[in-house]
């Protein structure tokens, strides 16, 4: 007899997905408020700039559709390439949204049996990276993601820009908390 009202499974994607969409919009937040007079500054000589870090950031998502989508991927930077360090707000905005929108749609394109086929990475001619699909999406794109997100927002607190809350209120929306 089966149990009445037992919920179906859901597929990798359906679970993935409700993370991605909390994080993106999370993510958009704190982009949102990357003034364009400082895009040159560095935290730190060995830093990158907040340019560079915001549009890490922005093409992280990217990367998500590159899991997805490639069986492996080789970054190793090609003569004469340079970092993807944005100029302006409206470009990391503009960066985000569509490679947050690309990865979306691969994720949403992924079955199961796909989620769990290998992909490799590879830079300079090392294996950096040889996991499932749905391993290589939680560590080289969520957790990356985040964690450079966190440091952005360092970065932006050192230069006294209010940020936004991630997870519930931040100390610049609740006056008087800190």
């Amino acid at each position: 007899m089966a149990t009445a009202g037992k919920a179906a499974e859901r597929t990798w994607a359906e679970e993935f997905l409700a993370e991605f969409d909390r994080e993106m919009k999370a993510t958009r937040k704190l982009l949102a408020v990357v003034p364009d007079e400082l895009v040159a500054w560095k935290g730190h000589e060995k830093s990158m700039s907040i340019g560079r870090l915001a549009g890490h950031v922005a093409e992280i998502p990217e990367w998500g559709a590159n899991i997805l989508e490639l069986d492996q991927l080789d970054i190793t930077p090609q003569a004469g390439a340079q970092m993807f360090s944005i100029a302006s707000n409206r470009e990391l905005l503009e960066t985000f949204d569509a490679n947050a929108q690309r990865m979306r749609k691969a994720i949403e394109a992924t079955t199961d049996e796909d989620a769990g086929k290998q992909w490799r990475m590879t830079f300079g001619g090392r294996e950096v990276v040889n996991a499932p699909r749905r391993v290589a999406m939680r560590q080289w794109v969520m957790s990356h993601l985040i964690h450079h997100r966190a440091q952005l927002g360092v970065y932006l607190r050192l230069r006294n820009v209010k940020i936004p809350g991630m997870y519930g209120p931040s100390a610049d929306e609740m006056p008087g908390r800190m």
